[in-house]
C-alpha cells in the first residue's frame, strides 16, 4: 500500500492504460474520513501483493478527479487493466475493500 499521496496528478490517459489490477484512491491529506479510512485499506491490501495503489489528492482544479466525477473522499476505485469495475464512496468497514480487491485481483 502507497501511504503518500502522488506529488504529480497522473494523466487520464495513463490510468486508462494501466496493465493489471490498480487501486486508485482519491482524497486528500486534511480528510478526517480519509485518514480514518487508512487502517482498514492497509489491512486489505496486505494480502494483495499484485495490486498497484495510486493515491491521488484531490481538490479543485485537479482533473483526474473531476474525470471520475470524484464528489466525496475518500473515493476508491478498483481498476482491472485500466478499466473501472467498482467503486466505493466513504467504506465504513473493510468487507466491501476485500471484495472489490478480491474481483480485481483475480484471473478474468
Amino acid at each position: 500500500m502507497n501511504p503518500e499521496y502522488a506529488a504529480v496528478e497522473p494523466l487520464r490517459d495513463a490510468i486508462d492504460q494501466l496493465p493489471g489490477p490498480t487501486l486508485l484512491e482519491f482524497g486528500s491529506p486534511g480528510c478526517g474520513h480519509c485518514r480514518a479510512a487508512q487502517p482498514t485499506l492497509a489491512a486489505c491490501m496486505a494480502s494483495h501483493h499484485n495490486v498497484g495503489h495510486i493515491k491521488v489528492e484531490d481538490g479543485r482544479g485537479r482533473r483526474l478527479g473531476r474525470s471520475f466525477g470524484i464528489k466525496l473522499w475518500p473515493t476508491l476505485v478498483f481498476l482491472r487493466d485500466g478499466r473501472e469495475m467498482v467503486r466505493l464512496v466513504r467504506p465504513v468497514d473493510g468487507t466491501p475493500i476485500a471484495q472489490a480487491l478480491k474481483l480485481i485481483d483475480s484471473p478474468p
